[in-house]
């Protein structure tokens, strides 16, 4: 098996009349961009199998920023994601295609990626609590560091009912000031054990990691939640389930 690695593929596109380009997430290689020569004719053997969200080993080969992919085979069948668990799929795809640096190993967020698609594809409720649980080890593996624990200013642990102010750089300092970088001692102990018991701390980790993204995707908006609001239709306030974006 030398050379053959594990990888899932984030996204293709044609390239020219019978190939594809494919952005890979690989276990050893990180990112990877191959070309996939003769996989869009007819009489490939790879057809349906360069599919997002479908476990592979593959090797590739050649120089430059662009490789030539040698080989493919599907360990199993593609993770059955559909409906908002597919949008909440497409979105993890596009966090990791654009945060990460090509071919940099990211040996052990390759398996929060993969225990993340296996959650979404086995819920039967909100997606929420795997994304966020990615977010939260995709922002770690970064190397963004924050005290979840500790108030930055004094250094004490922090208090469940006391509320804290996000500083970046710095961490969060307690503080009387209540606004969208705030958050409760509880909310706070929820992101640090990525546990979400209720929908108060779902939501700051939500506000959390948009905020703490943010700097890493820049100004170009996520094509991934554009596509949530274009095709999820929208219903009454009280009804209408939550972009888990």
């Amino acid at each position: 098996m030398e050379g053959w690695q594990r990888a899932f593929v984030l996204h293709s596109r044609p390239w020219s009349e019978t190939s594809l380009l494919l952005d890979l997430f690989s276990e050893e290689s990180g990112r990877v961009r191959l070309i996939a020569k003769g996989a869009r004719s007819r009489r490939s053997n790879l057809k349906g199998t360069l599919q997002p969200f479908t476990p592979l080993l593959v090797r590739w080969g050649g120089r430059g920023e662009v490789k030539t992919l040698r080989s493919a085979e599907a360990v199993s069948l593609a993770l059955p994601l559909s409906g908002i668990t597919l949008y909440s799929g497409l979105y993890v795809n596009e966090l990791v295609s654009r945060v990460l640096e090509d071919e940099t190993r990211f040996s052990e967020l390759f398996f929060d990626y993969l225990h993340c698609i296996q959650a979404l594809a086995g819920t039967s409720g909100s997606p929420e609590p795997a994304l966020r649980r990615f977010e939260l080890a995709l922002l770690g593996h970064l190397g963004y560091g924050v005290d979840f624990l500790h108030c930055a200013g004094s250094g004490e642990e922090v208090s469940d009912t006391m509320t804290y102010r996000y500083r970046e750089e710095k961490g969060f300092i307690a503080s009387l000031v209540v606004d969208n970088r705030s958050f409760t001692g509880h909310e706070l102990k929820a992101l640090a054990n990525r546990e979400f018991p209720d929908i108060a701390t779902l939501r700051a980790a939500k506000r959390f990691t948009r905020m703490a993204l943010k700097p890493y995707l820049g100004g170009k908006p996520l094509k991934s939640r554009e596509l949530f609001r274009q095709f999820v239709p929208k219903k009454p306030p009280l009804k209408s389930p939550q972009d888990p974006q």
